[in-house]
Order: C-alpha cells, then sequence, then structure tokens
C-alpha cells in the first residue's frame, strides 16, 4: 500500500467486490482498455503500453480529484505524456534492432473490428504509417483522428499551443494521408481471400499462392535477432510466393495454421509442434493480399495467447 494516498499501487484492472472501490480506481478502471489503446497506438508495444498504463496509475492515483473536472481527459493527458516519454527511449531502441521492426501483434476481441475506424487505426500497416512521424505528431494525430479530442485537451496532453497543435494536425493528417493503405472491397471478399491465403500457406503450392497475392503484395518480417527472418522487405507477388512455399514454412516440425483477428484485421497464427512460432498479420484489397507482416520475435508473442480488449 501507498503510505501517501492509502490505495494499492499496483495497476487495478476491475473494482473488489467485496466493496465499492474508490474514486481513482474505479475511473481508472472505467477507461482502462481506452487508456492500453491510446498507449498502445502510440507506441506499437504492448508491452510498453503496459509500462506506460503502470506510470499513468502511479500519477493518477496520488491526485486530488477534487479538482479534476473530466477524469477521462485527465487520464489521457496522463497516459499521452508517460507514452511520449517511453516513445522517445523507444527510438534509440530501435535504431540497433536487428532487421525490420514490427508492432507487437495483438489477438483483437471481435468488436475490434467491428469498429471499422478502430481497426484500421491499431491495424499492422497503419502503426507503421504512424511510426514515420515524429512522437508529437503522432500523439496529436491519434488522439484527434482516433480518438476524436478537441485540440485544447490535445495541447495540454502535449505541451503545445491549441494554435501549433492545429498546424501540427494538419501536417500529420497530409503525411498519413500519402502513405496509409486503402483496405477495399466487402467482407465477403476478404473472408474468401484469407481462407485461400491460408490453404495456399498451409499447402505451399506456388500456383495457390500466386492466385491469392497481389502484384505488388509486400512482405515483411520481425525475427528481432532471435529468430531466422527477412532483413529487408520482399516485393512482388513471385517473390512473396516463393517465399511462402519454400522460405520459413518448409522448416522442420508438425505445422498449424489458424484463422484469427489480429489488430482488428485478418491474420493467421501458426504453430510448430504445438507451440506458436508465430503470427502474419494479412492486409486485404479487392480480394487480393497486399501485406503480410510476420512477427516470429518470440518477446513479442505474449500478447497472442489470449484477446485483448481496445476501445475509443
Amino acid at each position: 500500500m501507498s503510505e501517501s494516498s492509502g490505495r494499492t499501487t499496483g495497476t487495478p484492472r476491475a473494482p473488489g467486490r467485496a466493496r465499492r472501490a474508490d474514486p481513482a480506481t474505479e475511473a481508472f478502471v472505467t477507461h482502462r482498455n481506452l487508456l492500453f489503446t491510446v498507449a498502445y497506438e502510440l507506441l506499437g508495444s504492448a508491452a510498453d503500453a503496459e509500462d506506460v498504463l503502470q506510470e499513468t496509475w502511479l500519477r493518477w492515483a496520488a491526485i486530488d480529484l477534487d479538482g479534476v473536472r473530466e477524469k477521462r481527459a485527465y487520464l489521457v493527458r496522463i497516459v499521452t505524456r508517460q507514452a511520449l516519454d517511453r516513445l522517445r527511449a523507444l527510438g534509440r531502441r530501435k535504431e540497433s534492432y536487428v532487421g525490420p521492426w514490427l508492432p507487437e501483434p495483438l489477438l483483437t476481441t471481435p468488436d475490434v473490428a467491428e469498429d471499422v475506424e478502430l481497426a484500421d487505426s491499431v491495424s499492422m500497416a497503419m502503426l507503421l504509417v504512424l511510426e514515420t512521424l515524429q512522437p508529437v505528431e503522432r500523439a496529436v494525430f491519434v488522439l484527434r483522428e482516433v480518438f476524436a479530442l478537441d485540440y485544447d485537451e490535445i495541447a495540454e496532453a502535449v505541451g503545445k499551443s491549441p494554435a501549433a497543435v492545429r498546424q501540427i494536425a494538419y501536417r500529420a493528417r497530409a503525411h498519413v494521408a500519402e502513405r496509409r493503405p486503402r483496405g477495399s472491397g466487402s467482407p465477403a471478399e476478404h473472408r474468401a481471400a484469407l481462407r485461400a491465403f491460408q490453404r495456399a500457406v498451409e499447402t505451399g503450392e506456388l500456383q495457390s499462392l500466386l492466385d491469392v497475392l497481389a502484384p505488388d503484395v509486400v512482405a515483411l518480417s520481425d525475427g528481432g535477432g532471435v529468430k531466422h527472418a527477412l532483413l529487408r522487405p520482399v516485393v512482388g507477388a513471385g517473390n512473396v510466393a516463393r517465399l511462402l512455399a519454400v522460405g520459413w514454412w518448409k522448416r522442420d516440425g508438425e505445422r498449424s495454421v489458424e484463422l484469427v483477428q489480429i489488430n482488428g484485421g485478418p491474420g493467421l497464427l501458426v504453430r510448430v509442434d504445438g507451440e506458436i512460432d508465430g503470427v502474419v498479420a494479412v492486409r486485404v484489397e479487392h480480394g487480393r493480399v497486399t501485406g503480410a507482416y510476420h512477427v516470429r520475435n518470440p518477446e513479442k508473442l505474449s500478447r497472442v495467447h489470449r484477446q485483448t480488449a481496445m476501445t475509443r
């Protein structure tokens, strides 16, 4: 227990059943999924997002709530500031990362996919676009475009004036618009393409892969220097098909592939001898796979054993 506040310092997950939670705990638990989503979108790492939530709770627990008018906005402000500090440190870590860096994949709940805007904002493709923004630009874009905060609230969160935030938001929006992938096609087309992709990956049949891959498909993989992975992107249906047919898929051991929801979109959970070996997040446009994001780094696979709830 904290002597100063009388509250527990561990990050609370649910109010106690024996007695009503105190107002600070109740507010934090109410908005916890939102705070995690904000931190994850800013960091691309669930592990770092959880650390940021712990830091946010410690600061929140020490606050006199009598002076807080809007608890949600105040909590978002704290989590944004903590995430920005962590984001700058992550940038230094990524400079020495072995091979391509991909976001930490999340096995998401079905309701994430139902919120089209949320699903797009946490997709692997979009998180990689956000990586090209400066930390404050990323925070402003996420808070404005995804969570619809007003400019005054964002200004308090990032330590800028509302006028400066408007300019940053304009630049960030234009930057993302030039780079963001645009999904298209019906849900039925997406499901058919994903099933075809799963069958093709399971069999390693080259023509089946060529039939489901878009001509300009891009494949990226992240082994973190621990597991075998590509050291650079592979582009083009022929190259990606050969990679899937004779590359990482042809390894020793009994393999299985399960269709799952990764970051609000379609993906494959790959097991070798019953153990999770990796995740392939898939982007589908017009019934063809246009992006395959393969994560094998064991340190990034802890959140694919159970579903993660996210919300706006």
